[in-house]
């Protein structure tokens, strides 16, 4: 299912169960999780850090502690 195909059916059950004012959250919603979607998180937030392996969480490979 696509976003966009969510977020029609969804504005259309809020519309049948009377709650119109769900309309602009579910809006925000999908374009939240279009912009999640979208982004590349392939990079690394300390990837040019020297001393940094860059992997997450501080855990080395294998998943042992430095």
């Amino acid at each position: 299912m696509t976003i966009d195909a969510w977020l029609t059916a969804a504005i259309a059950d809020a519309e049948r169960r009377g709650l119109p004012e769900l309309k602009p959250l579910l809006e925000t919603l999908a374009r939240a999780t279009t912009a999640l979607r979208a982004a590349d998180f392939n990079d690394h937030a300390n990837a040019d850090s020297p001393g940094r392996s860059g992997s997450p969480s501080g855990l080395g490979a294998g998943g042992s502690l430095r």
